[in-house]
């Protein structure tokens, strides 16, 4: 593997202007695995002045040269799958079968998901048969800083590096640095697979340092980002001064609305995914909202979930959770439960410390609360931990009400039989998701949220168009 600290900008892999070294913590062990170098402006300017120089010229290429690089970067993921997963089970702690199953494949899903999206994309389209010479072009923003999270790295990289560049623009990405080591196999996987130099580059870096400089630099035509709302609104501000197009995906607080009539894994199905990936994945359904002659019954069957979810380290095989990435996380996500304590929620499983046995590792103990009312802090504040907070309802209206209840707006759940119950509340709950009975969107859909979520739109042609402006031409002649 490329050396760790160096960069890849234009093509090769590059020493940095003013090495700053950081480690990168194994969450299971709490040692150091690697060291990168963290970036300064010498080096942002580098690779920005690189993407500027290589985007004319790609933004030139037929569309089915980008095609080709995109299948044959495709290839090359597939073969290199395990080297991905490796590295996010070392740096954020995702257990050996789930980082190689779900981590890392989430990579190969969306290369191939936008190869077939961007087959039959029309960068030309016809307004419509009342306007015959009026046409919508497509075309590429141009240098595009791509700032992806520690949670989902390679979900996240390739859901913006992908489409960036198959539209026709150049990129800058800067990984986490917390979790930056399988965006560096990545940067491997481009350049074997034969993109031309500059097209894409890599400057590891911190949010205040490398993460600044990009949404500041008045060469950067973009900015896309996915991690806290708290950094969104720092980089939209940041971002202003040049008028760049930002385009974020944060943080959420999905509501879970749980009626009596729902199927018996229901529950189980919910709160196993607030669980999953150690709770850190912005759509989880944290707030399971029950009917109230169900509730009881709902609570009893999380508890069990909780207790039977076991805690382990990231380098084992099996179905168990990981440790969440860091120490500060795993201080937040103490702070929040103590602070549920406090604040009167009912404690069902779980609760602060280390779980039984476990003397090392940033682990959290699966937890539920009960009895959670909408002035508690943890109905309210995103925790991305393992903690499910659960409210009863009585009716259909209150539910409404008490899921649109947060600035968040990501994905919210529906889990009934009544099909125009499910209908009504898909259109009424304010969210960019909603998943109704276990069903996951179709292939393509959309990611993204509403409000204090963010409004990106990433996957499918949506993640296509995310990264072109459009253009309105009048006058076309469609005979030339």
């Amino acid at each position: 593997m490329a050396d760790k600290r160096k960069f890849y900008i234009d093509g090769a892999w590059v020493d940095p202007a003013a090495a700053r070294d950081l480690e990168v913590i194994d969450p299971t062990t709490e040692e150091p695995f690697a060291v990168i170098s963290v970036g300064g402006q010498a080096d942002t300017d580098r690779a920005v002045a690189a993407a500027k120089a290589a985007q004319p010229g790609w933004a030139a290429t037929p569309p089915a040269e980008r095609l080709a690089f995109a299948e044959r970067l495709l290839d090359v993921y597939k073969r290199r799958n395990d080297d991905v997963a490796h590295a996010m089970t070392c740096e954020m702690g995702a257990p050996t079968d789930m980082s190689r199953n779900d981590q890392a494949d989430s990579g190969s899903f969306h290369i191939e998901t936008f190869i077939n999206s961007f087959r039959d994309f029309e960068f030309i389209r016809p307004l419509g048969d009342h306007a015959p010479t009026s046409m919508v072009a497509w075309e590429p923003v141009g240098v595009v800083a791509l700032i992806t999270p520690w949670n989902w790295p390679m979900n996240q990289v390739t859901l913006k590096v992908i489409p960036a560049i198959l539209a026709g623009n150049s990129v800058v990405l800067k990984p986490s640095e917390i979790a930056p080591i399988s965006s560096m196999v990545f940067a491997e996987m481009v350049h074997e697979a034969g993109l031309p130099p500059g097209v894409f580059n890599l400057v590891n870096g911190d949010g205040a340092g490398v993460g600044t400089q990009l949404s500041t630099h008045p060469d950067v035509d973009m900015v896309s980002f996915t991690g806290s709302t708290r950094a969104g609104i720092a980089i939209t501000k940041a971002a202003a001064d040049t008028l760049k197009k930002v385009a974020l995906e944060l943080g959420g607080k999905g509501a879970n609305v749980v009626f009596a009539d729902a199927d018996d894994k229901a529950v189980t199905r919910g709160t196993r995914h607030v669980f999953y990936n150690s709770g850190q994945s912005c759509n989880a359904p944290t707030r399971m909202l029950v009917e109230r002659s169900f509730y009881e019954q709902a609570i009893e069957t999380a508890k069990r979930v909780a207790e039977e979810t076991t805690v382990g380290s990231a380098h084992e095989p099996g179905k168990h959770i990981g440790p969440v990435v860091s120490k500060q996380q795993w201080d937040k996500i103490q702070g929040l439960i103590q602070t549920g304590i406090d604040e009167g929620a009912r404690l069902v499983a779980g609760g602060p410390g280390l779980p039984e046995g476990v003397n090392r590792g940033y682990f959290v103990r699966p937890t539920v609360f009960a009895d959670v009312s909408p002035d508690m802090t943890i109905f309210r504040q995103e925790i991305f931990g393992p903690v499910l907070s659960i409210t009863p309802f009585d009716t259909e209206e209150e539910a409404v009400e008490l899921a649109n209840d947060t600035i968040y707006g990501l994905t919210n759940y529906v889990q009934t039989q009544d099909g125009a119950r499910r209908n009504r509340l898909a259109r009424q709950l304010k969210a960019g998701m909603i998943e109704m009975n276990g069903v996951s969107r179709g292939r393509g859909s959309a990611f993204g949220g509403v409000k204090a979520s963010g409004r990106a739109r990433e996957g499918g042609v949506w993640g296509l168009e995310e990264f072109m402006d459009s253009k309105q031409i009048s006058g076309w002649d469609k005979d030339a």
